[in-house]
């Protein structure tokens, strides 16, 4: 069991979710309370992650944000660490892998909030602010508790993106899924098992305390607006 790249596979998935799941709120809410023309390219364009390959999307990441890049010259110049083949160039690349699962169930949880709530609100003074905070995030709760779990278990069993971007560096880029591809290269496949069975069976846990929760939260928001 390699733990040293198990840890820094939580460690890149806790960066994910942290920086992704405030972006995919805000973006959420905007795609589901605005009309505007070109809202469905803005939307194919968000779910492009989950169709393309793996090793596409890791290409065109190297390509931008490799110190041939323009992005990633001006990152050198101003921290002088290089993107590619390091910790903050995976952070980068799974949080625009990620975006597809942490921006649509938060999307589809504010579009299940009444227009009715929000105009009764509005009525009673509360500004748009406000309304966020008290009513708005309340009710969209399982939506954003299904996206931390998706974007969590994802970026722990990512494998294609992290290798092209990150290569194969101990304690750097080295993730669970790159260490359980080396163990089967060599033919350990006793250490292989293990590391996947853990995989597996947080996956199957994470998803399970998640349908649970979204339930209760759902039928509890239900109860409460009846």
């Amino acid at each position: 069991m390699d733990w040293q790249a198990l840890w820094l596979s939580v460690k890149l998935s806790c960066f994910t979710v942290v920086l992704l799941i405030p972006l995919a709120i805000l973006v959420g809410r905007w795609l589901a309370f605005r009309q505007f023309k070109g809202k469905s390219w803005i939307e194919a364009l968000i779910m492009v992650p989950l169709v393309l390959p793996p090793t596409v999307i890791g290409y065109y990441l190297l390509v931008g944000l490799g110190n041939q890049s323009m992005i990633g010259q001006w990152v050198e110049q101003l921290t002088g660490q290089q993107l590619v083949f390091h910790f903050s160039g995976l952070v980068i690349a799974s949080i625009i892998v990620n975006i597809p699962f942490a921006v649509q169930p938060i999307q589809r949880a504010f579009e299940t909030i009444p227009i009715d709530i929000r105009d009764a609100a509005a009525c009673c003074g509360m500004s748009r602010l406000r309304i966020f905070f008290r009513i708005e995030l309340p009710m969209i709760w399982p939506g954003v508790l299904t996206a931390v779990v998706l974007c969590f278990s994802h970026v722990l069993g990512e494998f294609g993106v992290v290798l092209m971007l990150g290569g194969n560096i101990a304690g750097e880029t080295k993730t669970i899924s790159i260490a359980i591809y080396d163990s089967v290269q060599a033919f350990d496949f006793d250490s292989a098992g293990m590391m996947s069975l853990v995989l597996l069976l947080f996956a199957v846990s994470a998803l399970a305390l998640t349908t649970s929760m979204s339930r209760r939260l759902g039928g509890h928001h239900g109860a409460s607006q009846r």
